[in-house]
């Protein structure tokens, strides 16, 4: 089984999650490969590139791959794991699904309008700690997706903070109600999960039947 990470967006490799759960897995001896989905240049961003990297990044045929995605990059891993056999298990923690509903009424119909017109906005990158030409392409590219047409039943095990104030919780509970193999977790944290890091790795630890330790690296 090999094991991919998708980081989350205006993200990076260097997450807190990315870096805790590499930690863990090599002390299990396990690699976690993790992807930069920015692939150097994030004006240029869309769904439908992350889904072209995470493909070419799959190993050959027929080896099992288990994708963890964080955020957007668990919005990736479930469209990925929809257009590739190969995708055996998911782990999305705070998975955005319903990405544009949510976050485009937080930047308010001026901005978005400006946005259109002038094709770049500017978002600021928590990893780049500064703020990026985003193309409104970004938008576009992901209309074209309908969470609906997600429906691929593999196993599929979600935790998703309560109070998290970026993708509300209830989206990861409709998903989930909707999809029988899913099991959902819902954690005392926030979207950024930060507080809640060692439960993550021992629910991945037991949703993939890992022998390795659970307490940490």
């Amino acid at each position: 089984m090999v094991y991919l990470y998708l980081h989350g967006f205006a993200s990076s490799p260097q997450s807190s999650k990315a870096r805790y759960l590499k930690q863990c897995m090599q002390a299990s001896q396990i690699d976690l490969q993790v992807l930069d989905l920015n692939r150097g240049d994030f004006s240029t961003l869309t769904l439908t590139r992350q889904l072209h990297q995470v493909a070419t990044a799959l190993p050959a045929a027929p080896t099992a791959v288990t994708l963890i995605g964080s955020s957007f990059g668990g919005l990736t891993a479930t469209w990925v794991a929809q257009q590739q056999p190969q995708i055996q298990r998911l782990i999305l923690l705070a998975p955005a699904f319903q990405f544009l509903t949510h976050w485009l009424p937080k930047l308010g119909e001026a901005k978005l309008q400006q946005w259109q017109s002038e094709q770049y906005l500017q978002v600021y990158h928590y990893s780049k700690q500064q703020y990026l030409p985003l193309s409104y392409d970004f938008v576009t590219d992901l209309r074209k997706y309908d969470d609906n047409q997600l429906q691929r039943p593999l196993p599929t095990l979600i935790l998703h903070g309560k109070h998290d104030e970026v993708i509300p919780i209830q989206a990861s509970r409709d998903f989930a109600a909707q999809h029988p193999w899913v099991q959902l977790i819902e954690l005392d944290s926030d979207h950024s999960l930060g507080n809640v890091l060692l439960n993550i790795w021992q629910q991945t630890c037991t949703f993939c039947q890992l022998c390795g330790s659970i307490d940490g690296p």
